[in-house]
């Protein structure tokens, strides 16, 4: 039978600031919650709304975390990892752009700022277990991604070693989190090397297959690179942990494409759009995950060059519970065939030996 999707909820980090309701998780989740959204998706690099080390360290204090977001009304439905999976692979083109996601102990050392990076990622995986999660959500950080373009031709090797490096370096953490029995979902993301189904496929199978290697779905990466969003889920629905509601335009013309010609956000061919404002077809998403037993939560990532983020998250609670799916545990016409015995069933068929 069809699975009913949990939801909705809001990825905070968009929101976080130092004003209230904005500065602190019991004044967020408040917010959250009387805009009706029933779960939120912590981000553990934010310090105004959530302590990744102290959780690690004290079970009281995580239950603390617990205790605000059902006083508000809200369940956690991840924990967010985005900006230190990032620092998990850092090619060195990046490295000053990716020193600001980690504390400035570390910068312009890229050998501490990854192995600070990974100590956060196998912390979250014991908080998790902690706050009774089944998954977290990622980035696989970038090794190859300046190389995405075959200009000039790459070296031979150069894109297998490039995951299999990711892939040595991803395991003893994705181990980590299978001894806590929690799953990362990675966001399929430009700008990562994981960011279509083919890179997908590539980085699992330098993992072996690895379990806890799954998918946060989010439609808008896809329809900005011009792929089948929905045949994506046929593909790969069995490895679906988290789903990111967020949509997206593009709109190519004579002057770009999907590389929107270096131009700010406002101006780019292909831009995200606050839910309903953009292209993406979330009644078919919902349906087809619905139909796929997904039953994890469906979590709105607010993002959006026009429209403020105060009207995104009041029109994004109304607008996902409206597309989640009260499935049936029959179809409508179930009834017309009834049960019978198998003697009745071979004479309909003329079965007569």
């Amino acid at each position: 039978m069809p699975g009913r999707i949990k939801g909705p909820a809001l990825f905070l980090a968009q929101f976080a600031g130092d004003d209230a309701p904005f500065n602190s998780l019991e004044n967020i989740t408040r917010w959250a919650a009387g805009l009706g959204y029933k779960g939120v998706q912590i981000p553990t690099f934010d310090g105004r709304l959530f302590d990744l080390d102290k959780a690690a360290e004290s079970d009281t204090y995580c239950d603390e975390v617990k205790g605000i977001c059902a006083d508000a009304g809200v369940e956690i439905t991840e924990l967010s990892t985005h900006l230190q999976g990032q620092l998990v692979a850092v090619n060195p083109v990046y490295d000053r752009a990716f020193d600001g996601f980690a504390p400035a102990s570390v910068h312009g050392n890229p050998a501490a700022r990854r192995a600070w990076a990974v100590d956060q990622l196998k912390k979250t995986a014991v908080v998790s277990r902690k706050l009774g999660l089944a998954a977290s959500v990622s980035f696989t950080g970038s090794l190859a991604f300046p190389f995405l373009y075959p200009w000039p031709q790459r070296p031979a090797g150069l894109i297998e070693e490039a995951f299999a490096e990711l892939a040595r370096r991803w395991k003893p953490i994705l181990d980590v989190y299978d001894e806590n029995g929690v799953d990362v979902g990675y966001e399929i993301h430009p700008g990562e090397d994981v960011f279509d189904g083919a890179t997908f496929e590539m980085f699992v199978d330098a993992l072996d297959g690895h379990s806890r290697a799954q998918i946060n779905y989010d439609p808008s990466h896809f329809l900005l690179q011009q792929m089948d969003y929905l045949a994506f889920i046929d593909l790969y629905h069995d490895r679906i942990c988290a789903y990111h509601v967020k949509d997206a335009e593009f709109n190519p013309d004579g002057r770009q494409g999907v590389y929107s010609g270096y131009q700010p956000w406002l101006q780019r061919a292909g831009r995200f759009r606050s839910l309903g404002d953009g292209q993406v077809d979330f009644g078919a998403i919902f349906s087809k995950l619905a139909a796929y037993d997904y039953d994890s939560w469906a979590v709105l990532e607010w993002e959006c060059c026009i429209k403020s983020p105060e009207q995104g998250a009041a029109e994004g609670a109304p607008f996902i519970a409206s597309h989640i799916i009260d499935v049936t545990d029959k179809a409508f016409d179930d009834f017309a065939g009834g049960e019978t015995d198998m003697g009745a069933i071979r004479s309909m068929l003329g079965i007569t030996s």
